[in-house]
């Protein structure tokens, strides 16, 4: 493809040769003979430092943000913008031809796009999904890396997306991927937003900035449809273009409402309001749940689906992999996996269990890292106020002590009365958990989720807690 066809909608700053590139990259341990380099300014890593290096390895041109004074070089005013913009014309802008949904928020993203998707399946609709857990093109899988694919790989799945005749993709935006550049360019029809909490200040370093990064969403969708329970739900479309609809529980002004929740082991039900009234019935338990399924049926019935349809398609849904997913164990207690990794989800997921537990409720929980070390403490006083007991115990320290990880979480803890025990290897804290487990107990493990690794100051390892859970009690 042409150069002049790759940098359609970008000002580019200089004279260029219009060459023909064969694929476009911004990795330089990718480049070959023929590809197009964007030079992109990483946090550990400068693009711009092997400009010239990736020209002798046959690179057609490389795109820059400053003039680096070489030959082939293509000076535009951002490249993380540009990135995006020159893979959505490398792979013909297929979301063009794709309604895009787009959710944000701390917690609630993965079970609500599921949910949205399985909505919109149910209609005859045929749906592309982008997330955290896998990205489906259809009922084909392919594996996630991140919540959001950087610019090439998200691209790439929405023309795979395309060619399959799929008329709605819904994904998961990260605040990371909306500051990153990830979805320059891109227009969604509807921007979603279920709550806002404390994560992933590691890296946006402050609130300021998470809530910047996660407001450009709606900067760029037709409409938004956003959370009023939540005190950032009408400051995240403030003096915004795009129109509004609402959704809540405590706010009965909504456009959608859900009211006369009943809370069940088997799931919740509630009264959904809008301009009919018709009663939902989630086969997934807890709180949260509410949110979930209150968010995706307004997703749906702003684009226009039946009532009867939507709530029914709510009655089916199967849930998503580590999210309060129940593991077959034999016993007669409980356990749970839930990828709870806030202070907001820990809060949640155990609260939740609370409402329909009958026995003790045994949180098993750490915090990862080379992250936001404010959340370790925060989430030690959690868990150890809503819990009946505590196991506290790694998560996926990366290259941190695991021990010096615990001791902040500790912190949190020390004037608390709930019992607790420290086992720091994660795999025997399972077992000391299920050992010692009592009849009618529900066991949380916290943090985890879908992942089926463990990444150590060692290195990653291979860790899925449905297996260990399966030999510890196999044993």
């Amino acid at each position: 493809m042409k150069l002049s066809r790759l940098l359609q909608d970008i000002e580019v700053k200089n004279e260029y040769t219009d060459l023909e590139a064969v694929e476009v990259t911004s990795d330089s341990r990718q480049v070959k003979e023929g590809f197009l380099f964007v030079c992109i300014k990483g946090a550990t890593f400068d693009g711009h430092s092997v400009a010239k290096e990736m020209l002798e390895k046959g690179a057609v041109a490389v795109v820059v943000e400053r003039d680096l004074g070489i030959d082939g070089q293509i000076i535009v005013d951002s490249t993380r913008d540009a990135y995006s913009v020159i893979c959505a014309n490398f792979f013909g802008n297929p979301a063009d031809k794709l309604s895009l949904i787009g959710l944000t928020g701390t917690n609630g993203k993965t079970t609500t796009t599921f949910l949205i998707k399985q909505i919109l399946e149910n209609c005859g609709k045929k749906v592309g999904l982008v997330g955290t857990v896998q990205n489906m093109v259809g009922d084909e899988i392919y594996p996630a890396h991140y919540t959001t694919p950087d610019p090439h790989e998200l691209q790439s799945l929405f023309r795979k997306m395309v060619d399959a005749d799929c008329e709605y993709c819904v994904m998961e935006v990260s605040s990371q991927a909306l500051a990153q550049g990830r979805v320059a360019g891109i227009h969604f029809m509807l921007g979603v937003f279920t709550n806002l909490t404390q994560d992933h200040l590691d890296y946006h370093k402050t609130w300021e900035n998470y809530f910047g990064a996660k407001r450009m969403l709606f900067e760029s969708c037709d409409t938004a449809i956003t959370n009023v329970d939540d005190e950032y739900g009408l400051k995240i479309v403030e003096g915004l273009d795009c129109k509004v609809k609402t959704y809540g529980v405590k706010n009965i002004n909504s456009d959608f409402t859900a009211r006369n929740v009943i809370f069940s082991s088997s799931g919740v039900r509630y009264e959904l309001v809008c301009d009919r009234i018709g009663t939902v019935r989630c086969p997934i338990p807890g709180r949260f749940s509410v949110y979930n399924s209150l968010c995706a049926a307004s997703v749906a019935l702003t684009l226009g689906f039946e009532l009867e349809d939507v709530i029914g398609a709510i009655a089916k849904s199967n849930g998503v992999k580590g999210r309060i997913e129940v593991v077959p164990t034999d016993t007669d207690y409980t356990v749970i996996i839930d990828y709870a990794h806030s202070p907001d989800g820990l809060e949640n997921i155990i609260s939740s269990l609370k409402e329909i537990a009958t026995g003790r409720v045994v949180t098993l929980f750490g915090c990862g890292g080379d992250r936001d070390k404010t959340k370790r403490p925060k989430m030690g006083r959690i868990a150890a106020e809503l819990s009946d007991f505590c196991v506290v115990t790694s998560d996926n320290p990366r290259s941190e002590n695991p021990d010096m990880i615990i001791e902040d979480i500790l912190e949190g803890m020390k004037d608390t009365t709930t019992p607790y025990k420290v086992v720091t290897n994660r795999k025997e804290a399972i077992r000391w958990a299920l050992e010692n487990a009592q009849s009618d107990d529900i066991i949380l493990l916290a943090g985890k989720g879908h992942e089926t690794y463990q990444i150590l100051p060692e290195g990653t390892i291979h860790f899925d807690e449905r297996e260990v859970v399966a030999e510890v009690l196999d044993k």
